[in-house]
């Protein structure tokens, strides 16, 4: 994981991490992608438009804790750092 000075463990840095681990998210090269989306090349452009898109972040941890067998987070709304 990341930890960003004045703002803690990234959040889109875990998501990436855990997202190339079970498959989800497809790491070629330097690019990212997700369900054939572009997320960015490099990690950082990826982190990036993660942060811009705080709906594709709930969709991949959802199925990130499915493919891990955890209970999805109820009622709690993923927030993306400032």
């Amino acid at each position: 994981f990341d930890i960003i000075y004045g703002r803690g463990i990234s959040k889109e840095g875990e998501i990436l991490d855990l997202g190339v681990e079970s498959n989800l998210i497809e790491k070629s090269g330097t690019w990212y992608s997700y369900n054939g989306e572009r997320l960015g090349q490099g990690r950082e452009n990826a982190k990036s438009f993660l942060r811009d898109h705080p709906e594709l972040i709930s969709d991949i941890d959802t199925k990130i804790r499915q493919a891990c067998n955890l209970k999805p987070l109820a009622g709690a709304a993923l927030v993306a750092a400032d």
